[in-house]
């Protein structure tokens, strides 16, 4: 065998050799995730599922390593444990004492992650969305969701502020705003107090809501307002958003056009 024969064998053993790396990582690749398009009604619907029925635990959503989505926070539906755990809570619930029970409930970024997650994927286990609070609007804006704005709020806007992240159900006529979250006791819809400290329309509304369409969790707890910084402190992402993703228009509605649209019975 001549040197130009031995030259071609080792160069056709070579472009053997890293065709078969090639075609290694191609079927070692990872599956594509299940995603589908994004719709406003079905961010505004699906953030209700939890409310009424989810107690509010720190560090609910995340994992073990408090690092990221937690089982939950990947799979798709309410947790059967949620409701069942919530139901045997009374009006003395201290969730300092439940610290960590990350199975028995959500925190405010266990519930926006699992409310993305559930907006986009249609299988369970796939990529999370749960992160820092304080950093979730930005997070959404860097997957060109959408872009940040800052003093305004309209429906399904995801807003962060220092320990904190809410969804907002958009402005009453008095300025204030209606929002859902995880917040102690737990998952519910709220609404923002005005700057004097007096009860607002998005609170009297939120109470309204929460009274007629979950009873037993108004019952044990009544309280339906936050406090006025919320709208001070916050950093928003507003979806885009076109005919095809939102045609109801429920961007651009009023919280009580909003509550209307998802409780026609209110």
């Amino acid at each position: 065998m001549n040197s130009s024969t031995r030259i071609r064998q080792g160069a056709a053993g070579i472009l053997l050799f890293v065709i078969g790396i090639l075609m290694s990582l191609v079927l070692h690749r990872p599956a594509p995730e299940h995603l589908r398009e994004f719709s406003m009604e079905r961010l505004l619907r699906t953030s209700l599922l939890p409310v009424g029925q989810t107690m509010y635990i720190w560090g609910g959503g995340w994992n073990q390593e408090d690092a990221g989505a937690g089982r939950e926070a990947v799979t798709l539906g309410v947790s059967k444990r949620w409701a069942e755990y919530a139901a045997r809570q009374t009006e003395t619930y201290d969730f300092d004492k439940t610290r960590y029970q990350s199975h028995d409930g959500l925190d405010c970024s266990g519930y926006i992650g699992w409310l993305l997650y559930n907006v986009f994927h249609t299988r369970n286990g796939e990529t999370g969305y749960v992160t820092g609070a304080s950093k979730m609007a930005r997070a959404c804006a860097a997957r060109s969701w959408g872009y940040l704005v800052q003093g305004d709020y309209k429906p399904g806007d995801i807003c962060s502020m220092e320990g904190h992240v809410w969804m907002s159900l958009g402005r009453c006529m008095d300025g204030s705003v209606l929002l859902v979250h995880a917040s102690p006791p737990g998952v519910r819809i709220c609404g923002t107090y005005l700057d004097d400290g007096a009860k607002s329309e998005a609170v009297k509304l939120a109470e309204q809501v929460m009274q007629k369409q979950y009873p037993a969790w108004y019952a044990r707890h009544p309280e339906c307002g936050v406090g006025y910084f919320y709208l001070e402190d916050s950093v928003s992402m507003r979806w885009y958003t076109d005919e095809e993703t939102d045609p109801c228009h429920l961007q651009e509605m009023q919280a009580e056009d909003v509550v209307h649209f998802l409780y026609p019975d209110m």
